[in-house]
């Protein structure tokens, strides 16, 4: 079964396996905010925050299932040429999610020659950032035997990502981990926002609009870390962006929509965003994400 979440143990904390409990939709989000797991000690009770965030690939299957599935274009791509200018710690570990997230992008629209490529710089990433251990030489093997099977090709890379993310947690490189997957998360937006046009009541702009559950998750994600000042400075530029999500009103919606896929808050609410709203947004992830990979 390919994994939809992460769930983001404190890492002074000892590892706990969760299981995500609540209906989903395929390819949907699960935007619950916090989860709280309580365990029984001999002296105390202890009460441990896990933080839900999802896989940048999310984003990019749901586009493929309202329509963007002959999609090809890997202009708005972060070049692999670039990754010779990403020199210090906190550019390798946002360009690594960055690159993940492309080559998901690569892997879900079948565009198989490329996601060689991404597969590649990814790997040569993670080893300078500590996550070599979990992208191994056998992995380019399965990735070449499937160049032509996007299914396979979405699992193998859906699989390098976690296990990357595991390997990170389990290290206890928080503030690394934390900026792999602010990363992996703004360049999943930028990629979407690059495909998707403002449409009034279009499912793509709605779910973009539900991101700023996630959003509100990651920044208490950062806090954790912020005292690392490679980890301050990406807070900053997220809470800019919370303030831009934080303008979307909300508007009534009937009792019973019967579509699981809108994110409806409780007493009939949900989001509703603005043309004006969108490119707001729309440029404010751009300038984020284009100052992690412009570095020179």
């Amino acid at each position: 079964m390919q994994r939809k979440h992460f769930l983001i143990a404190p890492l002074a904390a000892s590892l706990m396996l969760v299981s995500c409990g609540g209906d989903k939709t395929e390819g949907g989000d699960d935007l619950s905010g916090v989860d709280t797991l309580k365990t029984e000690t001999k002296a105390e009770q202890i009460t441990e925050t896990f933080f839900q965030v999802p896989s940048p690939g999310e984003m990019l299957t749901f586009i493929k299932m309202v329509g963007g599935k002959n999609n090809k274009n890997v202009s708005f791509l972060n070049s692999p040429d670039n990754q010779k200018n990403y020199t210090d710690n906190k550019s390798k570990a946002l360009n690594f999610g960055i690159y993940s997230c492309d080559l998901s992008y690569c892997s879900i629209f079948e565009i198989g020659s490329e996601a060689l490529k991404y597969f590649k710089t990814v790997k040569q990433l993670g080893d300078q950032i500590g996550v070599s251990s979990a992208i191994k030489p056998e992995v380019l093997k399965r990735l070449e035997g499937n160049v032509g099977n996007p299914d396979s090709l979405s699992v193998i890379t859906d699989d390098v990502y976690f296990s990357s993310f595991e390997t990170l947690e389990g290290s206890k490189q928080g503030p690394t981990l934390s900026l792999v997957v602010s990363g992996g998360w703004i360049e999943s937006l930028y990629i979407a926002t690059s495909l998707a046009k403002y449409e009034a009541n279009s499912p793509v702009v709605e779910r973009l609009a539900d991101q700023k559950y996630t959003l509100d998750n990651l920044i208490e994600f950062l806090k954790k870390y912020q005292d690392d000042a490679d980890v301050a400075s990406v807070l900053v530029q997220f809470t800019e962006l919370q303030a831009e999500f934080n303008k979307i009103g909300e508007k009534e919606v009937a009792a019973a929509t019967g579509d699981k896929s809108k994110n409806v808050l409780g007493g009939g609410k949900e989001l509703a965003i603005t043309a004006d709203q969108y490119k707001a947004i729309v440029e404010k992830i751009k300038a984020i994400r284009n100052s992690y990979t412009l570095t020179k």
